[in-house]
């Protein structure tokens, strides 16, 4: 027998006073719900009830037990409902990891107005350019961009976005240091390369032939990387999600566009399961896929090569 059916059949009994009146409430016969006590009695090794012909009452290790019982199984009830409710109306705690430079540039905006549209849920954010761990870590979704894929299996991947890896040097550095006319060029200029990422090698167009790109200075954050290029340090590989609006405003121009030219960066929401998704979980994808389709965060791969140096 159902132990948790038992305890609720008990419950019953002892606050209708009867096992028809238990047996009505359970929807099962008096003699059922009889043998669910029984059953509980013998789990125990305890006489819970007191039977008559004409009442049935509790004894007094059953009235202990009906009063721990009773606050147990009220406290199960509500977290079902409240197991239930989540799933149907967004709320709660949301843990939240995105990409440093592209949450800050458009990740905030949208949680910001998220957040006013869903006053029930917490949205946690966390920046960061390293991957974090959803389930080891505990967060419920993170917003990631690879050019060469996600490579976790388990985790489902929905793209928001696509920007581009344009290699790219502010106005100023060209004036100090010349604008390159070619992939050979490169060798001579000052390479600002972002940490964990290996060095940037650039085919020349003659057979086998390539170019490494180096330089003198490293960064593991890409606003960091974006700044240093601004001030004029050198070149570097960034994506416009990052640089984007520098694009546009002429701040940076992108370099060597037919050589080099600007790579997809995919931009995905992460989470770890489609069954049983929280309304919260859902609801944010679907606020974050919805908010970046119709915005344009950036310039596409035509304004790209239009804005290169020539």
């Amino acid at each position: 027998m159902d132990t948790l059916v038992s305890m609720k059949v008990f419950r019953h009994v002892v606050e209708a006073g009867s096992f028809v009146g238990a047996a009505e409430k359970m929807e099962m016969s008096a003699a059922m719900a009889s043998k669910h006590v029984m059953h509980l009695e013998q789990q125990l090794g305890a006489r819970l009830l007191n039977r008559t012909t004409r009442r049935v009452a509790p004894t007094e290790a059953g009235r202990e037990y009906y009063e721990r019982l009773s606050q147990a199984l009220t406290e199960l009830d509500e977290a079902g409902q409240a197991v239930g409710a989540a799933s149907i109306v967004p709320q709660g705690r949301l843990r939240v990891s995105s990409l440093s430079a592209f949450g800050l540039n458009h990740v905030m905006a949208a949680v910001a107005d998220y957040a006013a549209q869903y006053p029930q849920v917490t949205v946690d954010m966390t920046l960061s350019d390293r991957v974090v761990e959803l389930i080891d870590e505990g967060f419920d979704v993170a917003i990631r961009a690879s050019p060469n894929g996600l490579k976790s299996s388990s985790l489902i991947a929905r793209q928001i976005a696509t920007a581009h890896l344009v290699l790219c040097a502010s106005p100023a550095y060209l004036r100090r240091h010349g604008t390159p006319k070619s992939v050979a060029d490169l060798a001579r200029h000052n390479y600002l390369q972002y940490a964990g990422v290996s060095a940037l090698e650039v085919a020349t167009g003659e057979a086998s032939a390539r170019v490494r790109l180096s330089g003198n200075l490293i960064v593991n954050q890409l606003e960091a990387q974006r700044v240093v290029v601004l001030h004029g340090a050198g070149i570097a590989m960034l994506g416009t999600e990052v640089i984007g609006g520098d694009l546009a405003e002429g701040r940076l121009v992108p370099l060597l566009v037919d050589e080099v030219p600007p790579r997809e960066l995919p931009i995905h929401i992460v989470y770890t399961s489609r069954r049983h998704l929280s309304a919260k979980v859902r609801s944010f994808v679907d606020f974050l896929a919805a908010r970046f389709a119709n915005e344009s965060l950036w310039p596409s791969l035509e304004q790209i090569k239009a804005l290169a140096v020539r």
